[in-house]
């Protein structure tokens, strides 16, 4: 697969898993992209030791002791990689069959983070879970502590998954006439990803005294592209009018700005991002 403008999604052995594969899918088949799967391995994974190993021991011992370890952790490697091959071939043929066509699969030792960070160059799109294997042992809420860095990491649209993902048939873009967002209407406009699906504009919070104007541009820029545009200047706290929005509209997908200057800056850096990713169930694109 050639390193450019593919939909990268990351997966671990979660059930939400699969709902990264359907997103991802659904992405690179409208997009008509190549999709990559990742699965990173964690290099030093935190376990419990069952053998009471305290207490002096002579230097044979020791030899031996850290034989075993060594055998023990390449049986667990070796392990690990089996389960994860086969664990991608079975997301990757999910994904060819709901329309995905060049598909591959990458696994790798190491960091999350620093993995993708690697391969940002050649990605167009990266698709990943708001929660993933930890959630068992976390709160039903709680979102994943890998989205924020990934976030901050990367200078590249990221779409957020929820569980139980179905192709959106409405779509809303958190507009504050700030420049992220401005590129995201252009982004949107240009991109066939949303192509055909009605979109909503919404503005919110502290308006800005060009908010009108700003809000006209976007809804041209859009409807000049080919889509069905609704707009929608509503007052209030923005975080409460975009959760209620989505409620009220039934909307499929939202898209909103990361670290922008604007009132949108404070969903994206801190608490309130994890607030309303949480209050919200339905994909996020954060755009950057």
């Amino acid at each position: 697969m050639k390193n450019e403008n593919k939909v990268l999604a990351c997966v671990d052995q979660s059930r939400y898993a699969d709902y990264v594969a359907d997103c991802a899918a659904w992405a690179a088949h409208r997009m008509n992209a190549p999709l990559e799967f990742l699965h990173v391995i964690d290099s030093h994974p935190e376990r419990g030791m069952g053998d009471d190993r305290s207490g002096a021991i002579g230097i044979d011992a020791q030899e031996s002791l850290l034989a075993k370890l060594s055998a023990e952790d390449e049986t667990r490697a070796k392990s690990a990689r089996e389960q994860g091959r086969l664990f991608l071939n079975r997301l990757r043929e999910r994904a060819m069959a709901i329309g995905a066509t060049d598909v591959d699969v990458r696994q790798r030792h190491g960091d999350l983070e620093e993995t993708v960070v690697e391969q940002a160059k050649g990605v167009r799109l990266l698709v990943l879970g708001r929660r993933g294997a930890d959630a068992a042992t976390s709160q039903r809420s709680e979102l994943g502590h890998h989205v924020e860095h990934m976030v901050r990491a990367l200078n590249r649209p990221i779409l957020t998954v929820t569980e139980d993902f179905k192709a959106p048939q409405r779509v809303m873009i958190a507009f504050d006439g700030g420049v992220v967002t401005r590129r995201g209407v252009e982004m949107v406009a240009g991109s066939p990803l949303f192509r055909g699906l009605p979109i909503l504009l919404l503005m919110s919070g502290t308006q800005r005294k060009d908010a009108s104007k700003s809000l006209e541009w976007a809804r041209g820029a859009l409807e000049v592209a080919g889509f069905e545009v609704t707009s929608s200047m509503t007052p209030g706290e923005a975080q409460e009018v975009i959760v209620r929005t989505i409620q009220e509209q039934a909307i499929d997908m939202l898209i909103m700005g990361a670290f922008g200057h604007s009132p949108l800056r404070s969903l994206v850096v801190g608490s309130k991002t994890t607030e309303l990713l949480k209050a919200s169930t339905i994909p996020t694109l954060l755009l950057r």
